[in-house]
């Protein structure tokens, strides 16, 4: 079924907001998008929309075709780093996007893609539903965990996905199972392609004891808050494990532990964050990270890889 929406002639266009037509979703324009990451860093959305359904997604993918603008995807910004300039085009934020449901007899967990991972961990451990504990302390949405196939505890997303629904720009829905998205550490084949998981389905093992996936869960989610730093805004982790040593004992036998550049720093508790102290710009962020990246390959002839990804110019 063919979606409408409405725009008005460029001298008509109101300039904060655009309703599509049939629907409540509002698309706005020039909309701060530092408050919307863990960064909180980085300049406006030209625009800026939350679908809320695959039928406002499509609206929103035909407004940017027509209008011809280019689609960044936001998630819940726990792992991108924005730039001070912002980002053109229309920018959508998957926050809205947020369902839940539990199939007893299959252990079959389908969740929209804007669901918080550690939200959804807790929900599947209150059950007794077993496979979901490693992702309690994971900042993000489950929509960004697939792209990224997101992990901890020797686990990830490849794990226990059964497919993602996936929309196209040109709107068309497709369904992906993981071994369709060429799953590898920290990779899937979404990565860098206009493409917005709107859904996943994972398999779970349901029937355990509650008290005993909630101690398990509970212990994960400890382990990480006493070994990183979530008193100061970061993305999480900066850099991917390269293997056999991981990148925060790279960084930390580098000497960088506490090293600043404005108020951008490598977080003293754990070398792969980078925290805002307060005030910090994304380009003392992006030039931190660089400067991490000279000095580990200077010292050790090892390139680091980030994980957080980058958007929007820099200077």
């Amino acid at each position: 079924m063919a979606l409408s929406y409405h725009i008005a002639s460029s001298e008509q266009r109101p300039h904060k907001h655009i309703p599509l037509l049939g629907t409540d979703c509002i698309i706005r324009s020039n909309v701060p998008l530092a408050p919307l990451t863990s960064f909180r860093v980085g300049g406006p959305a030209e625009w800026y929309v939350t679908p809320k359904g695959l039928d406002q997604l499509q609206a929103s993918f035909q407004f940017a075709n027509c209008e011809g603008l280019p689609i960044t995807f936001l998630g819940v910004g726990s792992n991108m780093l924005v730039s001070d300039i912002g980002l053109s085009g229309l920018v959508i934020g998957s926050r809205h996007l947020r369902h839940i449901s539990f199939e007893e007899e299959t252990g079959i967990l389908n969740v929209g893609a804007g669901e918080l991972l550690p939200r959804l961990a807790w929900k599947a451990a209150r059950m007794g539903w077993q496979g979901l504990e490693w992702a309690v302390g994971i900042p993000g949405t489950v929509g960004g965990a697939v792209v990224m196939n997101a992990g901890a505890q020797g686990k990830c997303m490849a794990d226990i996905l059964v497919n993602a629904h996936v929309i196209s720009p040109n709107g068309q829905i497709d369904i992906l199972s993981a071994q369709d998205l060429e799953y590898s550490y920290r990779y899937s084949k979404l990565q860098g392609k206009s493409i917005l998981v709107a859904e996943a389905t994972f398999q779970l093992q349901p029937g355990g004891k509650p008290a005993l996936v909630k101690a398990i869960t509970s212990e994960n989610f400890q382990k990480r808050r006493s070994t990183q730093p979530y008193h100061l805004p970061s993305c999480g982790s900066v850099f991917r494990n390269p293997g056999p040593k991981t990148a925060g004992w790279l960084i930390e036998q580098a000497g960088l532990k506490g090293y600043q550049i404005g108020m951008a720093q490598v977080a003293h508790r754990h070398a792969n964050f980078i925290l805002n102290r307060g005030g910090a710009k994304a380009n003392e962020i992006l030039q931190l990270i660089y400067h991490v990246q000279e000095q580990v390959e200077k010292q050790w002839s090892l390139l680091l890889k980030p994980e957080v990804k980058v958007m929007g110019d820099f200077l």
